[in-house]
């Protein structure tokens, strides 16, 4: 029965490389008297690569999937006081309470109920009909 090395010798042997394919074989010995065996192949190989207007239209396409950005002057205040909790003027914990704090109170603010919406459409009425008199 023949050994593994041999049945690879063999099974290499019958192996054609397509003939697009070059290989070459180098034996690299050391001075131990160890030697390993390379193998260096010239294939098609497709590297993916980005060109500069790929990484324009990935850069749009990541932007879209991020919420839009708050104001300003928000980007400021909370901005502030990070770098006050970074500098040690506030604590972290007392910073986080008042940038929560800030921003559950404007969402209060912003949304009103439809109750006091509606008188208020109702007064406009009564003003712009006040002004064709």
């Amino acid at each position: 029965m023949p050994s593994t090395a041999e049945s690879t010798r063999k099974s290499a042997a019958k192996r054609t490389p397509p003939p697009d394919t070059a290989e070459d074989t180098h034996v690299h010995r050391s001075k131990q008297g160890l030697s390993v065996h390379t193998l260096d192949v010239r294939a098609p190989l497709h590297v993916p690569y980005f060109t500069p207007g790929d990484v324009v239209n990935n850069a749009r396409t990541a932007g879209d999937w991020l919420p839009p950005l708050p104001p300003a002057r928000e980007l400021l205040y909370y901005g502030g006081l990070g770098a006050l909790a970074v500098a040690g003027a506030l604590e972290w914990p007392v910073a986080l309470a008042v940038g929560g704090a800030t921003v559950l109170l404007r969402r209060s603010g912003r949304q009103e109920p439809a109750e006091q919406q509606e008188p208020a459409s109702a007064d406009g009425d009564e003003q712009a009909t006040k002004k064709k008199d």
